[in-house]
């Protein structure tokens, strides 16, 4: 005998996360490159009797590897919404690990797409007065697919609901 407990399907399930176009091999030859041409050049000002010049390109390459790192880090961040029997849940887990949730009723929850000037600037779930902002860090293109495929599972869901 099955005593487990088995969970619903989603009727629909998405997990968002920002786009980072360079992977981590990438950063490493970009980094790579960057200290080569720093230090050749270094070498250079060097031999001109210009050698405070070389403190710079260190700094520089500090500052590049700082950036590229908070960059990363950033992309700790992701989004899950899903639609599973009655409610819509959003989870947002933040940088350093934290989780938040969010819970609507599927049948009240409305999608507001905010547009300024032909772009899609901010997705909105709204549902009795509350608001979510979510997919802030996609493109507008994204958001608006994403707007369209919450759309289509809502009317699944209220057309034949579980």
């Amino acid at each position: 005998m099955n005593d487990a407990v088995s969970e619903p399907t989603p009727l629909y399930e998405t997990v968002l996360r920002p786009h980072r176009s360079l992977t981590p091999w990438g950063f490493l030859l970009l980094m790579l490159a960057m200290a080569g041409v720093s230090f050749v050049t270094g070498i250079a000002f060097v031999r001109m009797g210009a050698w405070p010049v070389t403190g710079f390109f260190v700094l520089d390459l500090l500052l590049l590897y700082g950036a590229f790192r908070l960059s990363y880090r950033a992309a700790r961040v992701s989004e899950t919404i899903r639609l599973v029997g009655d409610d819509v849940t959003v989870e947002r887990v933040g940088v350093r690990g934290e989780v938040r949730r969010w819970r609507f009723q599927a049948f009240w929850l409305r999608i507001k797409l905010i547009e300024i000037d032909g772009r899609a600037s901010r997705l909105v779930l709204t549902s009795h007065g509350r608001e979510l902002a979510v997919g802030s860090f996609l493109s507008p293109d994204e958001r608006r697919r994403l707007a369209g495929e919450l759309d289509d599972a809502l009317v699944r869901y209220r057309t034949h609901p579980v």
